[in-house]
């Protein structure tokens, strides 16, 4: 039996970037958010597409994000996860980050 699928990959603009701080094992990691916007067909129809979802880094990814990244566009990879024990609320853990050109 293969393992269950649990990959994302999502470009968008970085609308909120919080402070670089460190776990408690001295891992940097950073929370933000990503505003996409796109269209795509639908049941037969163009749709206008929309989100915005919350995410967090760790590691290199994290101190690239750091260095001034509000209000740019990026392509984001990696897999969601409950936010914590007392949230089921899902959060994309990025575990690959592509600044996209023209942003």
């Amino acid at each position: 039996m293969s393992e269950p699928a649990n990959r994302v990959e999502i470009s968008g603009v970085v609308t909120e970037l919080k402070a670089l701080r460190h776990t408690p094992a001295g891992v940097p990691v950073i929370e933000f958010r990503l505003r996409h916007e796109s269209e795509r067909i639908e049941a037969g129809a163009k749709r206008k597409v929309n989100a915005e979802i919350e995410a967090v880094a760790f590691e290199a990814q994290a101190r690239l994000l750091a260095a001034g990244t509000l209000g740019k566009m990026l392509k984001a990879e990696g897999f969601l996860c409950a936010k914590s024990r007392q949230s089921r609320k899902p959060v994309l853990h990025v575990t690959n980050i592509e600044f996209l050109e023209g942003s």
